[in-house]
């Protein structure tokens, strides 16, 4: 890694850089005799500004940066920023970049990859297809001489698929998440009418768990796959507000028993 400047300012001699005097659009801070620069999407940052938005961007589990200036109304601009752009403007120290390094690559290999612990050898497998609950560890087949498989949600040894495709032949198994919603207490969007469901939901589209705060519009967006959904009736956000808005009440889906397979 480069040497970053500990002043955490920009260097003005920097003509790779655009500076403005303009608000920033982060903060909305309108101090003038703050120096500012342009991301690639054309909104003004100070490298404080920067630093903290992105760093609770990482705190909430997402590696990527998408900008949050608001465009239009309540719409949020929502580009997203090349880490190389990040680290330049935001002015990231040496241990600053460690830090956002570690921990984008740990998120990105959560994101991408599935390990859990083989129930005989405890090595640790992946599995390389998210839609297969049957799963081969290499390092007991080469020890029994004979494929040994199990179960990705029970843990158990693998006798077959059920005839329910989400589960294996052990009539008790259940993806632990799907307990977690079962047992999940409600809540109330207080912006959409008050109106009660459960206080947590399984992304539609990857199958990743998230809670509402209860607070503004009835949208989530996913912090795994981006994707952003209803809360209430579990559809796109693209094929629910344009007939009920964001505000409205739409139509409140039962309680999942099922975890979505992420069809990456």
């Amino acid at each position: 890694m480069g040497n970053s400047q500990s002043s955490g300012q920009y260097d003005v001699n920097d003509a790779t850089l655009r500076f403005v005097r303009r608000r920033d659009d982060i903060t909305l801070d309108d101090d003038p005799d703050v120096l500012r620069a342009e991301m690639s999407c054309g909104h003004a940052v100070s490298p404080q500004s920067l630093t903290a938005w992105c760093r609770s961007l990482l705190d909430q589990g997402q590696y990527k940066f998408h900008c949050p200036a608001i465009t239009h109304g309540t719409e949020k601009c929502g580009a997203e920023w090349p880490y190389l752009e990040v680290r330049k403007l935001a002015v990231l120290s040496d241990s600053e970049q460690a830090h956002f390094e570690e921990n984008m690559a740990l998120l990105a290999a959560t994101e991408y990859c599935e390990f859990k612990s083989c129930p005989s050898c405890e090595t640790y497998v992946e599995r390389a297809d998210l839609s297969n609950l049957c799963v081969r560890c290499t390092i007991c087949t080469a020890l029994k001489h004979k494929s040994f498989q199990f179960c990705w949600q029970c843990l158990r040894e693998w006798r077959g698929p059920a005839a329910h495709s989400l589960r294996c032949s052990h009539e008790d198994c259940v993806h632990p998440d799907v307990d977690k919603l079962a047992k999940c207490k409600n809540m109330r969007l207080s912006y959409v009418n008050d109106v009660e469901c459960p206080a947590i939901r399984a992304c539609p589209t990857c199958g990743l768990l998230l809670e509402h705060n209860g607070f503004a519009c009835k949208n989530l967006m996913c912090k795994r796959c981006r994707v952003e959904f209803c809360f209430l009736c579990l559809q796109l956000k693209r094929v629910c507000n344009p007939i009920s808005g964001p505000y409205n009440v739409c139509s409140v889906a039962p309680r999942q028993t099922e975890i979505p397979v992420w069809k990456r």
